[in-house]
């Protein structure tokens, strides 16, 4: 499986022409949002425990906890190993959230090889601490290790967006959407990509919950 990457809106734009000529009805998609922002971050272990930390909490919430870990310098596997549940539980972590914190500690990953790695093996590597399954490895390929060819078929907005893009019935499952995506590779975060913007603009027209 490739390692291809992703490394500026020129290099998006064309994935994203390349993508057209194998799907053109994402030209319309292309029309009207241009080139999405690539949304990269730095990676590593600070952004996986953020993004549990976050999990099925409000944005607020999530916002709020981890400035409060961060305040109290408890963002890193040493700090985190000497600190007491008791500890964490006051700066806001639940009962949950520290079970998967200390997981993320005691898997101790090794970051700068996940870059080499194929995508597979990196969501294979991320989905066995646990707390952290298919969609939040997923969002680590692509916007962290900015991996081209990531597609999260779990992903509610892009199966609604799919769903209208390719004229559906019904919203695709998982398995469906694996199916019907597999002649878009090896641009799959373009996709990706489009689709989110496509789902935003979807919102935007209609006042019925997508």
């Amino acid at each position: 499986m490739s390692t291809q990457i992703i490394e500026s809106p020129q290099e998006l734009e064309e994935h994203i022409i390349k993508l057209i000529a194998i799907e053109p009805r994402f030209a319309l998609v292309y029309e009207q949002v241009g080139v999405p922002s690539l949304r990269h971050n730095a990676g590593g272990f600070k952004q996986l425990m953020r993004a549990m930390v976050g999990q099925q909490l409000s944005v607020a919430a999530a916002a709020s906890i981890w400035q409060r870990l961060v305040d109290a310098d408890l963002t890193n596997p040493q700090a985190i190993t000497e600190a007491t549940d008791k500890t964490l539980r006051t700066q806001g972590l639940s009962k949950q959230k520290i079970r998967y914190t200390r997981s993320l500690v005691d898997h101790d990953i090794d970051f700068v090889a996940l870059e080499t790695m194929t995508n597979e093996d990196v969501t294979k590597t991320l989905t066995a601490v646990t707390g952290i399954g298919r969609w939040t490895a997923e969002m680590y390929l692509l916007f962290s290790l900015k991996r081209a060819d990531v597609l999260a078929v779990d992903d509610l907005a892009i199966k609604v967006a799919a769903m209208q893009l390719l004229d559906l019935t019904e919203r695709p499952t998982p398995k469906q959407l694996k199916i019907l995506i597999e002649v878009w590779s090896p641009h799959l975060s373009a996709a990706s990509l489009l689709l989110w913007a496509h789902y935003g603009l979807l919102r935007k027209k209609t006042a019925v919950p997508l």
